[in-house]
């Protein structure tokens, strides 16, 4: 604490003045750096609360982001189960179908060798009489 020069009546007012001027300019300081503090902290805060607000967009945007991708995983899956169905189904047609080809075939072929066989029996009975035939045709002009 400041102490003053004393004089008649009272206290040195060149003294007291210039110490009312430095207390007020100290403490008009004081009040502009509370100003400029509390003009600080008041954008801090806008700045806080911008911020508070994009980290709940964001934040909601990651929620419905993981839900689509839930419910597209979803659709994916069950995509891929009907593709699995189908492509057995079809699978499962193709091999009947190359079955009975096969069977038909396989009896086509059959009924092709036993007709190769009866046209062979047939051919050698034919041939055979006909060497019958040559043989007696033969015989008759060895006795003429």
């Amino acid at each position: 604490m400041k102490k003053f020069d004393t004089v008649f009546r009272g206290y040195d007012k060149t003294q007291v003045h210039q110490t009312l001027d430095s207390i007020i300019k100290s403490y008009e300081g004081l009040l502009e750096k509370s100003k400029i503090t509390e003009e600080e902290n008041k954008r801090l805060r806008e700045k806080n609360d911008y911020y508070v607000k994009l980290e709940n967009t964001l934040n909601r945007a990651i929620f419905a982001a993981e839900s689509a991708s839930d419910q597209i995983k979803q659709v994916a899956r069950g995509e891929a189960e009907s593709l699995i169905s189908e492509a057995k189904r079809n699978a499962n047609r193709i091999i009947n179908d190359a079955l009975l080809k096969a069977e038909k075939v396989q009896s086509e072929s059959d009924n092709l060798k036993r007709n190769i066989l009866s046209y062979k029996r047939r051919l050698k009975t034919i041939i055979e009489e006909q060497l019958t035939i040559i043989e007696e045709i033969d015989k008759i002009r060895i006795n003429d």
